[in-house]
């Protein structure tokens, strides 16, 4: 299983690099919608087993309307594609609310499927949570890897995405060998009891290890590096948890089986759901200089 993981992790890990650092923001764009799709039809199984069964059409279809606002949300050299969608207007601005109108039509449109679709009426109310925990929890964290990868130069962007995914990477790996090696107390052990404190903290340093080699190829000093990834670590810990908790949930090890020897998809990116619009709100709130 481990020699498994291991080739599969060698062959991904050098597309999505190539992915992230020599591909326009477009490109991006359209590879988060796969995986959000892929991961959203993972999300729906794991409802199916606990019998709340998601309108799954709609949920998708939302989900990729809220990618599309965040590609036109970031400023482009041009503003045709702003021009088709959404009006003259918009190119000038930084930050349209377009995102809470997406979250507005998904909700209207799940109240006239609830009212007008034939389902049992006790199927409404799980219906509707599922597909809103589905757009909540996957679809709309996961949609700022589009708006990560656009922000600052065509430089700072890619370059700060490749941060998040290498920070959430080395998280991921110095928390495995240093929970099999000295893992001793358990972390959530209701939830994944493999998982230990040790490990933990382990992924914290295995993170700010990045951080600091990040300092060389970033213009953010480094202590706001640092800070972004100890929030983003700590995010996406707490993904890799909620995403376990799904699964226990629903009673299955793996959320799919899309990835030999890592499972499906939500399970390799439960971390980077959470951990990629943390860094995001970082840069835009806290505003260090790039």
């Amino acid at each position: 299983m481990t020699g498994t993981r291991v080739l599969t992790a060698l062959v991904l890990i050098p597309i999505v690099i190539a992915l992230v650092l020599f591909t326009p923001t477009w490109a991006v764009a359209l590879a988060t919608a796969i995986i959000t799709v892929l991961a959203l039809r993972e999300y729906f199984a794991l409802g199916d087993a606990i019998g709340h069964r998601a309108y799954r059409l709609w949920t998708v279809f939302s989900a990729l309307l809220l990618i599309c606002v965040q590609w036109n949300a970031i400023p482009f050299k041009t503003p045709a594609a702003s021009f088709v969608l959404f009006g003259k207007d918009h190119f000038y601005r930084s930050e349209a609310p377009y995102s809470f109108l997406v979250l507005l039509v998904f909700v209207l449109g799940l109240a006239v499927l609830t009212l007008f679709t034939r389902r049992p009426l006790v199927e409404s109310l799980p219906a509707a949570g599922i597909s809103s925990s589905a757009l909540l929890l996957v679809a709309f964290p996961l949609s700022f890897a589009v708006r990560l990868h656009g922000i600052g130069t065509p430089m700072d962007g890619p370059r700060l995405l490749f941060f998040a995914l290498a920070i959430t990477w080395a998280a991921d790996t110095t928390a495995y060998f240093v929970g099999r090696a000295i893992g001793k107390h358990p972390l959530a052990p209701h939830i994944s009891p493999n998982k230990t404190w040790e490990g933990s903290i382990g992924s914290i340093v295995g993170s700010l290890i990045v951080a600091y080699a990040f300092q060389y190829w970033l213009t953010i000093p480094l202590p706001h590096l640092l800070a972004m990834a100890t929030l983003g670590n700590v995010a996406g810990q707490m993904g890799d948890l909620l995403e376990s908790a799904y699964k226990r949930s629903a009673g299955v090890k793996d959320s799919g089986s899309l990835l030999p020897g890592h499972g499906g998809i939500l399970d390799r990116i439960d971390a980077l759901i959470l951990c990629i619009p943390v860094i995001w709100y970082y840069l835009v709130l806290v505003n260090p200089s790039m």
